[in-house]
């Protein structure tokens, strides 16, 4: 039976941050940040697209991939027009 030597890890972060004043832009904190549809499990291998701010289902798809893509597609698609008016 093989023996397996564990990991050595570092003990510094790897994500330095440097010491001064941040910079002059700021970021929309991550947990402000909601996604507009999500994907629900409606049944054995069935996935519903639902607007998070209404409930409303906006599509359905059998493979929880496919359903993933749809929902980043209609996100897109939504941000998108909203940044052209």
């Amino acid at each position: 039976m093989a023996t397996f030597s564990t990991l050595i890890r570092p003990v510094t972060a790897c994500v330095a941050q440097t010491q001064g004043t941040p910079p002059a832009y700021e970021y929309t904190p991550i947990a402000t940040i909601r996604p507009k549809y999500r994907v629900v499990l409606a049944g054995k291998c069935f996935f519903h697209i639902e607007e998070t701010t209404t409930g409303r289902v906006r599509g359905f798809r059998t493979d929880h991939n496919e359903a993933c893509y749809l929902a980043r597609t209609l996100e897109q698609s939504t941000s998108m027009a909203g940044a052209m008016t």
